[in-house]
């Protein structure tokens, strides 16, 4: 229902973290993600012994938590934010606050449940937890990004 907005997302391949998208309005979102067993990643972190790195479990907090967030607030025409995305649009993610409680494993599925706390001035900021496939608290924390134009950037 809301995957239509996966295709707008400016991750591809191996760097998508975002599989389906449950629930999304303008206060959150909710979304979901396997990881994936032959994953870049899980090659040396540790030999013998996968395990998620924190970069990669705040990433898929961000991409589906922030990211998706954003891009459905700024298409969705907020008409107080001055704000566009076109295909020179990328989110930069400007300052987290994350905690760890648990390992997550290669083949994991995990879910992302996001809460806009505000979205003013081209900024998003977000209240994050992320659940393994028991329920349990894998993650939280806060996190804040824009939207950066590198078209605009590069002709400046």
């Amino acid at each position: 229902m809301y995957n239509d907005i996966l295709t707008l997302l400016p991750y591809k391949s191996s760097f998508l973290f975002v599989d389906n998208i449950l629930s999304l309005d303008d206060d959150g979102v909710t979304g979901t993600y396997t990881l994936k067993h032959g994953a870049f990643f899980y090659e040396d972190h540790f030999v013998n012994n996968p395990v998620t790195p924190g970069v990669i479990i705040t990433e898929i907090m961000a991409q589906i938590g922030l990211v998706v967030l954003g891009i459905h607030l700024i298409i969705g025409g907020n008409s107080r934010e001055e704000v566009a995305m076109d295909e020179g649009s990328f989110p930069l993610l400007t300052a987290t606050d994350v905690s760890f409680f648990k390992m997550v494993l290669p083949g994991e599925k995990v879910t992302v449940v996001s809460e806009k706390v505000y979205f003013r001035f081209g900024k998003l900021k977000c209240s994050i937890q992320m659940h393994n496939g028991a329920g349990e608290l894998v993650a939280k924390g806060i996190f804040s990004g824009i939207i950066k134009n590198a078209v605009k950037k590069l002709n400046e």
